[in-house]
């Protein structure tokens, strides 16, 4: 399978994230780039440009946006996604991101290991629908969709 071997996130008109936000999106940025599985799926209409991929990920009139380019900057693929289905997900992933970050501060680790079982089972549930959204139109693996539903909701935040 091909990968994604560069990602910007276009943040430009987001509110400065906190330092946990920041460290969210350095860690998953980092897991995304070490360790991937990207692939834009044949189309009877034209030919698919093979990856490694260049993935520029943003928010633009309330629609999550897929900007796909190969390595030589060559037009991959372009898809934009509703937002819709990810509202809720992203509002319980981080209300339980700050149950988290606060339990850390406080709370004996286990009460902080069960936090982070709540949270992670958030994750998967946002990285299913991302795939969900994405079938048809590209193909990831379940850890590739969490770490990109970790950017989505970094974007998410300030959006």
């Amino acid at each position: 399978m091909s990968r994604i071997s560069h990602i910007a996130l276009d943040d430009r008109n987001l509110p400065p994230p906190t330092p946990e936000i920041e460290q969210e999106r350095k860690v998953a940025m980092f897991d995304l780039l070490e360790d991937n599985s990207f692939a834009l799926p044949a189309r009877a209409d034209r030919e698919v440009p093979v990856g490694p991929y260049h993935l520029d990920l943003s928010i633009k009139d309330k629609r999550l946006v897929f900007d796909i380019n190969t390595e030589d900057a060559q037009k991959a693929a372009e898809f934009h996604l509703s937002l819709s289905p990810f509202r809720q997900v992203v509002k319980d992933y981080w209300a339980i991101c700050e149950s988290y970050f606060d339990a850390v501060k406080n709370m004996p680790p286990s009460q902080i290991e069960t936090i982070d079982m709540a949270r992670r089972g958030i994750h998967n549930e946002g990285a299913r629908i991302l795939q969900e959204r994405l079938d048809g139109k590209a193909e990831i693996d379940l850890d590739t969709a969490r770490r990109l539903f970790t950017l989505i909701c970094v974007l998410h935040f300030g959006g």
